[in-house]
């Protein structure tokens, strides 16, 4: 029996060629500093049509240190590839709470000109910080009282979206954590983009966000239970932001399982190089690797004049001040001990008196728990180095000895004042 063309069986939409060509439509407009860059923001745009399988969606952030990189122009494109966007460069907590809540479905939400939100002036953004924070899990909400006057009642307004943003500088530890992060450059002299013309461009763009709409549909079931396998070593949050996109990946097939993890890898170990560390973990790092370097204890002031020795070291300018015992104290403060006791300075006798200072086994705890590994060779040891410090001490005097056997752990040089 022969069929009509309406009656023959539809062929299933090929989700790997439409990613390649949502990836070949931001090549057009779009000049990302890595090809992985390119990746990533393909399978967002993909999420953002399948937001509701997933129980986290990351956050992707354009940032450069300098205007004119592309930031919103890529927030541009972003903006007519995904469903029901909602760009906006202010915007307070409470109406956002409101328009994820609205019965026309979860927007797209597009922040330009973030920094605004995160500088030092934006203490009353707090709340949209919250928001942004909260809605990157489903679970994510706010509390808020309705109604007028005594007649108010509790209700819970969710939060999840699909968040893009862009701007200068960096972002709080919180949202970078939960964001793809592209760093974005001004063009080189040699690097072309196809001018962007609204009218012309926007219809293009609409039309195949409604044939990745199409494609999202048919596989909605296989990617809501999927569970990507992550590549070695992606674990915790990032693989909190990588599962939906490396999810998506599975679902289109061909060559995107394999760069989609090849550009997970990719970026976040760019993240690892380019975000500064706190700076506790810079000051835990130093201790480390550049003031004990294996000795067993070091006089405040010893190490505060090996500190703000440091080249490219933040120590010297804390706040217009160099760094002081009382900062240094603070900081540490932050951290505990094997004994999960904070640390603290304690007594170190030494022939010229019994200055305070710190002594790595208090510190082992918190050189696990939050520094890079050690590099494979450790830096001139603090007894090599002789600065002075107040009295006549110097770091071979107050510092050694370097390393001890258990034998003469047991009968320390410098014991603790008692």
């Amino acid at each position: 029996m022969n069929t009509t063309p309406a009656q023959q069986p539809k062929a299933p939409i090929d989700g790997a060629a439409l990613l390649d060509e949502l990836e070949a439509f931001h090549r057009r407009f779009n000049v990302f500093p890595t090809e992985s860059a390119y990746v990533a923001v393909a399978l967002w745009d993909a999420h953002a049509h399948l937001i509701d399988c997933f129980e986290t969606t990351p956050r992707i952030a354009f940032l450069s240190p300098e205007p004119g990189s592309g930031k919103s122009r890529a927030l541009e494109i972003v903006e007519i590839l995904t469903p029901r966007p909602m760009s906006t460069v202010s915007a307070s907590a409470n109406a956002l709470y409101r328009l994820v809540d609205s019965a026309e479905g979860l927007p797209t939400v597009l922040f330009d000109e973030v920094d605004t939100i995160f500088g030092p002036k934006a203490g009353a953004d707090e709340a949209l910080r919250g928001f942004l924070n909260a809605g990157y899990r489903r679970i994510g909400g706010a509390l808020r009282c309705v109604g007028d006057g005594s007649n108010q009642n509790a209700q819970v307004f969710g939060s999840y979206c699909a968040v893009a943003m862009a701007g200068l500088g960096s972002l709080p530890d919180t949202v970078l954590t939960r964001s793809v992060i592209i760093r974005m450059r001004k063009r080189a002299p040699n690097e072309k983009v196809e001018p962007y013309r609204q009218r012309i461009h926007e219809k293009q763009g609409h039309a195949l966000r409604d044939r990745i709409a199409k494609w999202a549909d048919t596989v909605r079931d296989q990617v809501a239970n999927a569970w990507p396998e992550m590549p070695d070593g992606v674990t915790d949050r990032p693989a909190d932001v990588w599962e939906p996109l490396l999810a998506v990946a599975d679902a289109a097939g061909g060559t995107w399982p394999a760069r989609a993890r090849a550009a997970c890898l990719d970026l976040i170990n760019a993240g690892q190089d380019n975000d500064e560390a706190s700076l506790g973990v810079r000051l835990l790092t130093d201790l480390r690797d550049t003031v004990f370097c294996g000795a067993d204890r070091v006089p405040t002031a010893v190490i505060l004049e090996i500190l703000l020795r440091m080249d490219d070291a933040p120590w010297g300018d804390l706040d217009d001040k160099p760094l002081n015992s009382r900062t240094l104290a603070k900081l540490l403060g932050q951290y505990v001990t094997p004994a999960i006791k904070p640390i603290k300075p304690r007594g170190i006798r030494t022939p010229s008196g019994t200055p305070k200072g710190y002594y790595a086994e208090d510190l082992t705890d918190a050189w696990t728990r939050y520094c890079p590994p050690p590099p494979e060779e450790s830096a001139t040891s603090a007894t090599s180095a002789t600065p002075q410090v107040s009295g006549g001490e110097s770091v071979a005097d107050t510092a050694t000895p370097i390393r001890h056997t258990p034998a003469e752990t047991a009968t320390p040089l410098f014991p603790v004042a008692g």
